[in-house]
């Protein structure tokens, strides 16, 4: 088994996670999903789904989504082609970093992976074009209990590192602010 490290973020229950590659001459081999490493490390590894999402445009900006109780979702997302800025959001009132974020440049090329808890709304902004994302998902997806959050409210800061998106669509653009 290749190497896996895990990298505790400063919002608790957040981890970057890196996986050793093997090259040669074929190309590269990295482990994906390896779910006794990363329970080891307290990351659920309850998988209901897995999805993909592909956006045509640098700049593309999707979120700021999580799932309710009681159909929260944990989520581990890796880039497969292409690059984004991905972003985890404490929405936990009880939390001591409630509607603290952190982010993390997740590509194609570093292979890394970011595993997202539940209660955390979860968002990302395409750095290239062309990008496809592929989330590990528990739980499976309510309508019901679905919630979002506006990408630029002041109440989370958010460093967007292009900036506004060139691309998003309306729903995610009309989610409300927090109200505090």
């Amino acid at each position: 088994m290749r190497a896996v490290n895990v990298i505790a973020q400063t919002i608790p229950g957040v981890f970057l996670i890196n996986s050793d590659s093997y090259h040669d001459e074929r190309g590269v081999f990295t482990n994906a999903w390896l779910p006794k490493v990363l329970a080891g490390h307290g990351i659920c590894t309850d998988v209901s789904q897995a999805m993909l999402s592909f956006s045509f445009r640098k700049g593309t900006l999707r979120g700021m989504h999580l799932q309710v109780s009681p159909h929260e979702q944990h989520k581990s997302v890796r880039v497969t082609r292409g690059a984004i800025f991905d972003v985890a959001l404490d929405m936990r009132p009880d939390s001591p970093t409630y509607l603290q974020w952190t982010g993390h440049e997740l590509s194609a090329d570093n292979r890394h992976m970011l595993h997202i808890p539940a209660g955390f709304a979860h968002g990302f902004q395409t750095l290239a074009d062309d990008t496809e994302v592929l989330y590990f998902v528990s739980g499976e997806y309510s309508p019901a209990h679905e919630r979002g959050y506006r990408y630029d409210d002041p109440a989370f800061g958010i460093v967007w590192p292009l900036g506004a998106p060139t691309v998003i669509n309306a729903r995610d653009a009309s989610f409300p602010d927090v109200v505090r």
